[in-house]
């Protein structure tokens, strides 16, 4: 990629529009649109004040090719830091389509994936972590996540890596100054003092790490199978959470017969939900491959709802799903209240914390509130919720901030045993480096590419 080229993109998704949207990026941006474009009024995109929208006719030659809405952002006050002009089209796959292909003929080259976004990141007006914010914003799929993920994009996360990496460079500062002269009447901190120091950093990279996993939920949802025998109200169920009918519903075991997946806001908490086939013995060979893929979503899933018919008594197929769950994972749901109850309660509580087991009636959908609240409180501890804690929503920013922790913890272990100042210095400055990871400062080219190949094309 050289960095001193200019790049063009459709940055509207395809398909009809009313608007479509065709960008520049680069050095030569504003001379290629003066290739093109004709303005209705002035002689020249020249002529107008930088960051206006121009009206005219993009043209090939003497053919009109249509009528735009232009505007010229002069560097570095725009995205990417570089001149970007951006030419509002017509929506449709043909306009935007000839737009692009002219602003390729008159010296632009397409954009790679995430282009735009990462020369914003290597002309510095972003950092790594911002620029992962734009994609997360542009998937967020509930208001809790794009609220989370515009918070990183404004710098939130920037802001709380920087602080930390700097009170690292603060005690690394003076356990340099007694490596280096170690002989010298020189004034620096003691090993309690440098304890207390490392501690409190450790605590905060902690707290951050805490907040991983529910991050890691808002980001990409969980994964929630919806497990039972045939004919317990699985489907109903899962009608009753996306209110609408979405499942089909019969009296006759089987029905479902593969795996329904949806997504569903549930308090701003993103569920990639599964309706899986009955499990139970069968002959039938379609249903049996539905039951083993139910099987399989068990094992993959973050949580499990488990429904069970509480008008009849617990049999050997509920006994064998309940043995298979995760208690720190699963709900037991007891449908059918309406009826009269059958089941033996005390011995779901054999597999199942009490809290985790509601009672509903999923073809009324009454209790469903009640599965909105215990997977809130599931989803997030109570210091997490309303802490206002800067929140890890990335793997990639996990791992990073788990390398930090443990260097931290080992010169923490490394003060504590007053070893040599150099092998605490080894540990601080790993810390430091995996701190940077996060925001860029010590990152390479190949993950860079990696970060920004998930990007689309215009963006």
């Amino acid at each position: 990629m050289f960095i001193d080229d200019t790049i063009a993109a459709i940055a509207t998704a395809p398909g009809e529009g009313g608007i479509g949207i065709i960008r520049l990026s680069g050095c030569d941006a504003l001379d290629i649109a003066e290739k093109i474009f004709r303005p209705f009024y002035r002689e020249s995109i020249r002529d107008y004040a930088n960051r206006t929208l121009i009206y005219g006719n993009i043209v090939d030659g003497e053919d009109v090719i249509d009528e735009v809405l232009l505007a010229y952002m002069k560097g570095p006050h725009s995205y990417t830091a570089e001149d970007v002009v951006e030419i509002n089209c017509h929506g449709g796959f043909i306009s935007v389509k000839k737009i692009l292909e002219l602003t390729l003929k008159s010296g632009a080259r397409m954009a790679e994936a995430g282009e735009f976004t990462k020369r914003a990141f290597l002309n510095g007006r972003i950092d790594l972590s911002q620029a992962e914010a734009v994609i997360d914003i542009i998937n967020a799929k509930t208001d809790k996540s794009h609220e989370i993920a515009q918070e990183q994009l404004e710098g939130s996360l920037s802001k709380k890596i920087r602080g930390l990496r700097d009170k690292i460079t603060e005690v690394l500062a003076q356990v340099e100054v007694a490596i280096d002269y170690p002989e010298e009447d020189i004034e620096f901190i003691t090993y309690k003092e440098l304890i207390e120091k490392t501690e409190y950093i450790k605590s905060e990279i902690v707290k951050m790490y805490k907040t991983a996993d529910t991050g890691k939920i808002l980001r990409e949802g969980l994964k929630t199978a919806i497990l039972g025998k045939p004919n317990v109200g699985k489907s109903s169920l899962m009608n009753s959470i996306l209110g609408e009918n979405r499942a089909i519903v019969t009296d006759i075991p089987g029905t479902t017969r593969d795996v329904i997946e949806e997504f569903v806001n549930i308090k701003g908490i993103p569920l990639k939900i599964v309706d899986t086939a009955g499990i139970r013995e069968t002959d039938d060979i379609v249903e049996k491959i539905g039951v083993e893929k139910s099987i399989k979503h068990l094992k993959s899933s973050d949580l499990t709802l488990v429904v069970l018919d509480t008008s009849r008594e617990l049999d050997n197929e509920d006994i064998e799903i309940l043995q298979n769950i995760d208690r720190e994972k699963a709900i037991v749901l007891l449908n059918k209240i309406d009826l009269e109850p059958k089941l033996d309660l005390e011995k779901v509580k054999e597999y199942v914390d009490e809290k985790n087991i509601i009672n509903i009636s999923a073809l009324k959908s009454e209790g469903i509130d009640l599965i909105h609240d215990r997977i809130e409180e599931m989803v997030f501890s109570g210091e997490i919720s309303n802490s206002g804690e800067v929140m890890i929503t990335n793997s990639r920013h996990k791992d990073a901030i788990y390398k930090a922790m443990t260097s931290i913890e080992d010169s923490v272990r490394a003060l504590s045993d007053h070893m040599s100042y150099d092998f605490i210095e080894v540990d601080l400055r790993d810390a430091w480096d995996a701190l940077g990871q996060i925001n860029g400062d010590t990152v390479n080219e190949d993950l860079l590419d990696t970060i920004f190949s998930n990007f689309c094309i215009g963006k």
